[in-house]
């Protein structure tokens, strides 16, 4: 199967007669997490199943909607300033703060206690699925794995843990505050669960690039009193640990949305920001 490539003119005339990408509502029955899981899969204009695209896969996929998801894409496939893909949007559960977290261990409150099995589900059903159903490609460069405040901790582990299936990361204003115990007045910083896995991972996978975003209003929590809200804080934090493990400055992109808050109207603002990312390397 051959890679997308800049197409030719029949290809590009056809995306221009018919250039909305179109959704595709459905379900997977799960048996890692003994529940049907509903998948929105957005499919870009003038498909063709000869080629093999490139794909990343939302945690929180109910949220894109509201930030206008569809009418983020059709103009980067409409200029070409991005490759043509396909975005794949998993729906949380309704026991969301189960099955989000970190696959290691669940949080101080026993949150997240699912989280590995939803990882498990991730790789194990949901890839193999989509594999049958859509012609995708085979390289982790070209797939990304990203979410958006508890869904976006879910996915950064879940990428953390697989670089060789995801070779990027997204995480819109990241629940990076998980943590092993309660908040400690004397070291309000430690005991983050993440920024403890990244530096305890013997060696990291040079190629495996990470995308941030917090916006300046996410919250206004500041446990250590640096005059910086926890969501900054935290994420900040963690590119420290990915730099101090030996990841690039130029492998790690952080936007800062002013005025930003902790909603989808925000993280859709941000959306074209991370999807140039992970597409143009």
């Amino acid at each position: 199967m051959k890679p997308w490539k800049k197409p030719a003119l029949a290809l590009l005339n056809r995306w221009r007669n018919k250039r909305t990408a179109k959704i595709h509502h459905l379900t997977l029955q799960s048996v890692a997490l003994e529940r049907d899981v509903k998948i929105d899969v957005y499919v870009p204009p003038g498909y063709d199943p000869d080629c093999a695209y490139p794909f990343v896969v939302f945690n929180d996929g109910q949220d894109l909607p509201r930030m206008g998801f569809i009418d983020i894409l059709d103009p980067l496939f409409d200029n070409q300033t991005t490759p043509p893909f396909l975005t794949i949007g998993v729906h949380a559960a309704s026991d969301r703060q189960r099955e989000y977290g970190t696959a290691r261990e669940p949080d101080y409150k026993s949150r997240g206690d699912k989280a590995a099995l939803y990882t498990r589900f991730v790789l194990d059903e949901l890839l193999p699925f989509l594999y049958r159903h859509y012609s995708l490609t085979e390289l982790s460069s070209q797939r990304a794995f990203a979410g958006f405040s508890l869904g976006g901790l879910s996915a950064f582990d879940g990428g953390w843990a697989n670089p060789q299936v995801f070779g990027t990361i997204g995480v819109f204003s990241g629940a990076l505050w998980w943590r092993s115990s309660p908040v400690k007045p004397e070291d309000p910083d430690a005991d983050r669960i993440m920024h403890d896995i990244v530096l305890q991972t013997p060696t990291i996978d040079a190629n495996q690039r990470y995308w941030f975003q917090c916006g300046t209003l996410d919250e206004e929590d500041d446990r250590n009193n640096n005059g910086i809200i926890d969501a900054i804080d935290d994420t900040q934090a963690l590119m420290a640990a990915l730099f101090q493990k030996g990841v690039q400055q130029g492998s790690v992109r952080y936007l800062e949305v002013a005025q930003g808050r902790h909603n989808p109207e925000t993280w859709g603002e941000a959306m074209p920001d991370f999807l140039h990312w992970a597409f143009n390397p």
